[in-house]
């Protein structure tokens, strides 16, 4: 009896080829073009940012927030491309599949930053759903629209209830759990 699945050898040359496709992809349609200096400047400048408005104070607090959101988005993101629910056309850096700029960039620096200054409860989830609108009906459409970002089997108001849980869960995690404020 012959044994129809692919080999734990198929799969990994099948994933070395594919790193080399996306490298030569890469190389040829994202490196230098105006999409990859936007994705350099979405990455660096909300990190400059966050270091000349964060509460010198609660630096660890915050960076725990931070790193565990992190930790939060890179994963979901990571399963939604794995479900081909959407791709990313254009890269930073063609090592990962994932859009770090967006994932350890401006998404948890805003977050981070809504985080310091939104302490209580109330205000958090005000501001939070406030920025998930943005996040969901602005940007996301804008990185769509210059091909940065491509929806493949995703709506933008499936985002909405994510881009307001994850925030939320980890303000829990860090202020009630881990801080116990």
């Amino acid at each position: 009896m012959t044994n129809n699945y692919p080999t734990f050898e198929e799969i990994r040359n099948l994933k070395q080829e594919l790193y080399q496709m996306r490298l030569e992809y890469w190389i040829a349609e994202n490196l230098f073009t105006f999409q990859w200096w936007l994705l350099l400047v979405v990455f660096f400048v909300p990190w400059i940012i966050w270091l000349r408005v964060v509460d010198r104070k609660r630096i660890p607090q915050i960076l725990l927030f931070g790193a565990l959101l992190m930790i939060l988005v890179i994963m979901m993101d990571d399963i939604g491309m794995e479900l081909n629910l959407w791709s990313y056309p254009y890269q930073l850096i063609p090592i990962m599949p994932r859009l770090l700029p967006i994932d350890q960039g401006i998404i948890i620096v805003a977050h981070m930053i809504l985080y310091q200054y939104f302490p209580r409860w109330k205000q958090f989830i005000i501001a939070n759903t406030v920025m998930a609108l943005s996040f969901t009906f602005i940007f996301e459409p804008l990185t769509v629209w210059l091909g940065i970002y491509k929806l493949e089997n995703w709506r933008y108001i499936y985002s909405l209830p994510i881009y307001i849980l994850k925030a939320t869960l980890i303000k829990w995690l860090v202020d009630e759990i881990i801080l116990k404020k």
